[in-house]
């Protein structure tokens, strides 16, 4: 029977006293963006304990606005994608888009609900199909990726968004040739929100959903009776389609091809699986078995997926069939703005303008959106890791990163939506391919054939289709990898950095390590003398392993026959887990008493052991260690890669952080 965790003063002290020292020699401004507040870190993505306790939750379908202000707003740039990427055969690609997007996407993220309830999303799904380090590196390169479709969903967005505006008939002459400041100015705007704090997120979408989605239809049933009425339309469409590829067979085929162009249409699933802690669910659920949540979730889902297609096939329709191609280039008066082209052409420049107004806010929300994902995808994982510098826990100043990137980007790519797209677009599919992978290889490992082999055929759809959007537009891939290695080398300073911190959130003893302890505690205070400790790395653990070692370390450290020892030796669990409890067990060999530490790595479960140990008693313990006969750039390597290392100096070093005052430290010895 294991008992309640015990946890030591140093920790907090020595991070209480910093803190207030630090506190007050910073300014109020330094204070203020430094500050770290765990709500608005995460924006609308809070975990479920947290959306629970603050009563956050909504119904599924108001959270489905909240992942429609990212998969909805596509409609503002995805039909002139469509047209610009696959011409007269836009149409007929959004057909194969949809398809897909029923058949594959819905069932495969609506498993991911399932397997993921708590908005870590199909990433911690894949991760938890490796260990060790390959499962870490795996979560950086994807984050790598989500980073990259997020960061592009901002910017690309807000250029759209600017389009909308430069191409307003009554603020073209003024905005013309300003587009890169103006989406400049939109991405300043998000990030001052965020800045100031970001909350109510649900409420705000619902609006903006409500409105956008109310005067799309209308424009596109507007369009669609445009097209009705010149049936010749249809007829001249199908007559080209069919004279360019020899027959229909050759259209669906010409159209898979084009097809991974449009992939900007499949955007908005993960924030779906992301947004599941805010979804209502039964009063019966649990945060291990949250059933009613998991359901409303495939609702949201499922709702979202058959609108968008329904809304994505109109559009597509009435955009190719009624705008000149010509419009859809750019410079062109359709160009990231097809529907808005069709509000003005057909229903008057004063609802046009007022659908300009809704798309432009909805496309900023997106980025909204695209910036509290990355707030909560971020603190989530590499803290966990111990792969964040410490200012990436307050919020604002990982806001003014996001901000500068996306600055940078919208520069680089002169806000056009059209050059933006393939980075989006590598950055969505990455993200659906890995996810699709995941699902597949989940089912194949727990031998449900059947929905293996047809997630399996899934992942090689999503694998093709990454595949040619990297050979076509080779620098989304480019810019993506950029990314996960900024990652990558950011992650591993942070790690490197911070492996000497503690690293341990409690020591926990089983009956027998503490009645052991309390023993020699009593036998220390009796004498008086410290409690002695005998750093031991287990090789046979039988009794003359024991006995060659006690006898080598009293001779060499001249160490009183009448003063009672104990071994402790440290194993090692998961070295590449930053933190974790230290959990102590006991044993017997022959004579000698042995407890045993289990943490993710030698020093730092020394270092604990030993200072829980030192808040117990009236005298610092004192431990014996041996030299390392490794040099000292390998001893380094293995205890960043495997926990083991140099260990005395480690040890000392990790202590001398934790508790500054030397006469209260653990007293260390090395011999041999």
């Amino acid at each position: 029977m294991s008992s309640q965790p015990m946890r030591w003063p140093y920790p907090c002290a020595v991070s209480s006293a910093t803190g207030a020292r630090a506190h007050k020699t910073q300014s109020r401004f330094s204070r203020w963006f430094l500050e770290r507040d765990e709500t608005d870190a995460q924006g609308p993505y809070e975990n479920p304990d947290e959306a629970v306790s603050q009563h956050h939750v909504k119904p599924w379908y108001a959270v489905m606005c909240l992942t429609g202000v990212d998969y909805f707003s596509t409609l503002g740039y995805q039909p002139g994608i469509a047209a610009v990427s696959a011409g007269i055969l836009a149409p007929v690609a959004t057909l194969v888009l949809v398809l897909i997007t029923l058949f594959g996407a819905l069932p495969m993220y609506r498993r991911v609900a399932k397997e993921s309830p708590n908005g870590d999303g199909s990433l911690s799904m894949l991760a938890k199909l490796l260990s060790y380090w390959p499962s870490k590196m795996l979560v950086l390169g994807l984050i790598g990726f989500i980073a990259t479709g997020f960061i592009f969903t901002m910017t690309l967005s807000a250029a759209d968004a600017t389009a909308h505006m430069v191409e307003n008939p009554l603020l073209k002459e003024s905005l013309e040739g300003k587009q890169v400041i103006i989406t400049l100015l939109l991405l300043t705007l998000l990030a001052a929100v965020f800045l100031k704090g970001f909350s109510e997120a649900i409420g705000v979408a619902v609006v903006l959903v409500v409105a956008y989605l109310g005067l799309s239809i209308v424009v596109i049933v507007r369009g669609l009776m445009e097209v009705f009425r010149h049936a010749s339309l249809i007829s001249q469409w199908s007559e080209h389609a069919v004279a360019q590829n020899g027959n229909w067979l050759g259209v669906f085929g010409a159209a898979m091809l084009v097809f991974p162009a449009l992939a900007l249409g499949l955007s908005g699933f993960e924030t779906g699986v992301l947004v599941m802690p805010q979804v209502k669910g039964d009063a019966t659920d649990t945060r291990g078995n949250p059933a009613g949540r998991i359901r409303n979730a495939k609702k949201l889902l499922a709702t979202a997926a058959l609108m968008m297609s329904v809304l994505l096939i109109g559009s597509s329709l009435a955009t190719t069939l009624l705008i000149p191609p010509a419009e859809f280039q750019p410079g062109g008066e359709a160009n990231g703005r097809a529907l808005a082209y069709l509000a003005h052409e057909f229903l008057g420049e004063g609802f046009g303008t007022a659908y300009d107004v809704s798309t432009i806010l909805i496309l900023w929300f997106a980025g909204a959106s695209a910036m509290a994902g990355l707030l909560n995808v971020v603190p989530r994982y590499l803290p966990r890791f111990g792969m964040a510098p410490d200012w990436a826990k307050a919020v604002r100043p990982l806001v003014v990163v996001i901000w500068g990137i996306a600055a940078v980007v919208t520069i680089i790519f002169k806000a056009s939506v059209d050059d933006q797209a393939a980075a989006y677009a590598t950055g969505v599919l990455a993200l659906m391919t890995s996810a699709a992978v995941a699902v597949a290889l989940t089912e194949l490992r727990r031998k449900h054939w059947l929905p293996g082999c047809y997630f399996s055929l899934i992942s090689a759809i999503f694998i093709y289709t990454f595949v040619q959007n990297v050979l076509t537009h080779p620098g989304g891939l480019w810019i993506s990898l950029m990314f996960v290695a900024a990652i990558m080398v950011v992650s591993i300073w942070s790690r490197t950095n911070r492996s000497l911190e503690l690293r341990v959130n409690a020591v926990i003893w089983d009956e027998g390590a503490r009645a052991m302890l309390d023993d020699a505690i009593a036998q220390a205070q009796a004498k008086p003398c410290p409690v002695r400790f005998i750093a031991n790395k287990r090789e046979s653990g039988d009794e003359d392993e024991y006995n060659y070692k006690a006898l080598e370390v009293r001779l060499d450290n001249h160490i009183p026959n009448e003063s009672a020892t104990l071994f402790l030796e440290a194993v090692i669990s998961d070295a590449s887990d930053f933190e974790a409890p230290v959990e102590v067990t006991s044993s017997v060999v022959g004579r000698h008493r042995i407890l045993r530490a289990k943490g993710t790595a030698v020093p730092n479960v020394l270092a604990a052991v030993l200072l829980d140990v030192n808040s117990r008693t009236n005298e610092p313990p004192h431990c014996y260690f041996e030299w390392s006969e490794k040099g000292p750039v390998q001893s380094a390597l293995r205890f960043l890669v495997t926990g083991e290392g140099d260990t005395p100096p480690l040890v000392h070093e990790i202590i001398r952080r934790t508790q500054p005052e030397e006469r209260w430290r653990p007293q260390l010895h090395v011999g041999g």
